[in-house]
């Protein structure tokens, strides 16, 4: 029993796709498929049934899998250790982001890393919460910006900013020269959302109920430029955090306005697992990420 095998079912467990797991294993196929087979060979069971259409997994090869997420985690500890040992602060750090933050917060994280941390380049994943924290759990990824709440045994959060939520609206809408909107106000526009799977989209609703008590018009997108661009077409109109809102990002055809107050926002966090050993790398980040000066957001 290899650690390499161990990595193998695991990714096929995650892709449930022989040849999308030899590539995120950087293996070719028949090297991944001998490996899991010398293991299943080695340990008397079947870890995985395969079709022409499907890979499942078997009900020991389940439990299996759960116990090599977990030797993985321990080995990459390992590595860790002796990393922070040597510097915690040289080497990549594979850093998981939401689609909501990424292109907003990072052109200007990354400068500031870059100067408080000059040899940790990060290795950066954009995706949904829920796949970042399953790729967290499972030590694919070091530490991930993530909106609260979010948690669970053995992960550490902790809050950087708070973010206000704006209206935007095309730049001739009756609402365009208003000062503020009542979220109340929504259910009578058409409002376009990121689709169910973000997590921003379902903060939205959260803070506008109205949105889906009262049946209101909402049309979903797949990304908040998407959404921007529609609204700019005259479609309707949408809600988007604060940093997607600067200048560099506005448009002529369109209008920011702010929410009346209490304005909803989201409280944006780093989590990690508590067994991941270079803590001056996560410090690191968060001092960098508080120090930005990024209109809107309210550092904690």
């Amino acid at each position: 029993m290899t650690l390499n095998e161990l990595r193998y079912i695991v990714a096929v467990a995650r892709e449930k796709n022989f040849r999308r797991a030899a590539e995120r294993c950087f293996v070719s196929q028949p090297a991944l498929s001998l490996g899991i087979r010398k293991l299943e060979q080695e340990l008397g069971v079947r870890i995985f049934e395969r079709s022409k259409t499907e890979v499942s997994v078997t009900d020991v090869g389940a439990r299996i899998i759960e116990q090599a997420q977990r030797v993985l985690e321990e080995a990459e500890r390992i590595n860790g250790l002796a990393q922070a040992g040597r510097d915690p602060l040289a080497g990549p750090l594979r850093l998981g982001v939401i689609y909501t933050i990424g292109p907003y917060l990072l052109p200007d994280l990354i400068p500031a890393l870059r100067k408080r941390a000059p040899r940790m380049p990060l290795e950066v994943e954009e995706n949904l919460t829920a796949n970042l924290e399953v790729l967290l759990k499972n030590g694919s990824l070091d530490a991930i910006l993530i909106a609260l709440p979010f948690g669970g045994p053995g992960i550490v959060t902790l809050p950087l900013y708070d973010e206000p939520f704006q209206v935007v609206v095309p730049a001739d809408h009756a609402w365009a020269p208003r000062p503020r909107i009542d979220p109340k106000e929504l259910s009578g526009e058409r409002v376009l959302l990121l689709s169910s799977g973000h997590c921003f989209a379902n903060q939205v609703n959260e803070a506008c109920p109205e949105l889906s008590s009262r049946g209101g018009d909402v049309q979903q997108g797949n990304s908040l430029e998407t959404i921007r661009n529609m609204v700019a077409s005259g479609l309707g109109v949408t809600v988007l955090p604060s940093s997607a809102n600067r200048d560099k990002y506005r448009s002529r055809l369109l209008a920011v306005v702010p929410f009346a107050e209490p304005a909803p926002f989201r409280r944006v966090a780093l989590a990690w697992r508590k067994s991941f050993a270079r803590e001056k790398a996560i410090q690191a980040i968060a001092d960098s990420v508080r120090s930005l000066r990024v209109p809107g957001l309210r550092m904690l």
